[in-house]
């Protein structure tokens, strides 16, 4: 189930910086020393793009309590909720705390904590002496429905999208990859087929193949594509469906010769302009259904980045990291 930050609330001014990746952004906070209660309404606050700073989050840089880690990213989405994982997040985390010499930039890598587990981050700098890209190993994907989660039993149809001769898993006592189709209805139509993935949290991946054979509701006008879909309504209706008992991030995405188009409806935020954990979600749907190779980009609205579900099983996320401004805020 989703949890919701249980602080009380800090009062003073804080220094804060805003990182985003690909336009995926978030507030900042050195809370090394562990002091920092935010409460829900103060991370609302912060988030809110007209009285606040503006974010699709607060990320709190805490002390990592794994060992071999260099710090623990606790992110917590812009409605209050905390998230195991965001993949432009890390990124960004790498970047705060290698430009602030908070992690050594000669050592080219470093090990971020998160909810979800560590993960592995090589990095180059730009001429100023700044991180510029992070590759980051997001470990294996989760496949199993009970894993991710599904609720097979809530969806119209169910089925199992197998797909031979790729990373080893264990699937009906095989050695396959295998995931879990759920086939969902929208009011007023038509019905939806996403591949369900957790990348450390959940993704319903929905890969659309023919936008014409939508119906005309579902676009904002004009010709019906991936632009014009209506990610707003339609990602918010299936985020919260019984067949996602902790609610999902839901992905849309199409593949073409360019590589994949993707839009999302994060899970406590709406529609953001880029999703890490999302990309490599949909490479993995895109493979597993045998729409694309096991290496592609995929193209967000913030921009690319480049994922490789590797021989290994890992999804290897390679993107940029930029910081916006800094500066303090009264809480």
């Amino acid at each position: 189930m989703t949890m919701e930050i249980t602080g009380a609330g800090v009062a003073g001014r804080y220094p804060f910086a805003k990182l985003h990746g690909l336009g995926n952004d978030f507030v900042f906070f050195d809370d090394r020393d562990e002091t920092m209660d935010v409460s829900v309404d103060q991370v609302k606050r912060l988030c809110d793009r007209r009285f606040g700073i503006g974010a699709d989050g607060v990320i709190l840089v805490r002390p990592a309590r794994l060992e071999g880690c260099d710090g623990l990213m606790y992110y917590i989405n812009a409605d209050g909720t905390l998230a195991q994982m965001c993949g432009n997040g890390v990124r960004c985390f790498a970047k705060y705390v290698v430009d602030r010499g908070i992690v050594d930039a000669a050592r080219g890598s470093l090990t971020v904590e998160t909810l979800a587990g560590p993960r592995a981050i090589r990095f180059t700098m730009d001429e100023a002496g700044r991180l510029a890209t992070a590759q980051v190993d997001m470990g294996a994907p989760v496949l199993e429905a009970a894993e991710v989660p599904l609720n097979a039993a809530a969806a119209d149809e169910a089925a199992t999208v197998v797909a031979e001769d790729r990373a080893a898993r264990p699937c009906d006592g095989q050695t396959r990859s295998c995931a879990t189709t759920l086939t969902l209805a929208y009011p007023g139509g038509p019905s939806f087929a996403f591949v369900g993935v957790s990348m450390g949290n959940p993704h319903a991946v929905c890969l659309i193949d023919d936008w014409e054979a939508l119906p005309a509701h579902l676009f904002k006008g004009g010709e019906k594509s991936l632009e014009t879909f209506d990610v707003d309504a339609v990602g918010a209706y299936f985020e919260s469906h019984p067949a996602f008992p902790e609610k999902t991030n839901v992905e849309f995405a199409c593949v073409d010769d360019s590589g994949i188009a993707m839009r999302v409806f994060e899970r406590g935020c709406g529609e953001t302009m880029a999703c890490g954990t999302g990309a490599c979600a949909t490479l993995v749907a895109a493979a597993l259904t045998e729409r694309s190779e096991r290496e592609n980009d995929v193209h967000l609205r913030g921009g690319t980045l480049h994922i490789l579900w590797d021989e290994t099983d890992h999804v290897i996320m390679t993107g940029p990291a930029e910081e916006a401004f800094i500066g303090e805020v009264e809480l």
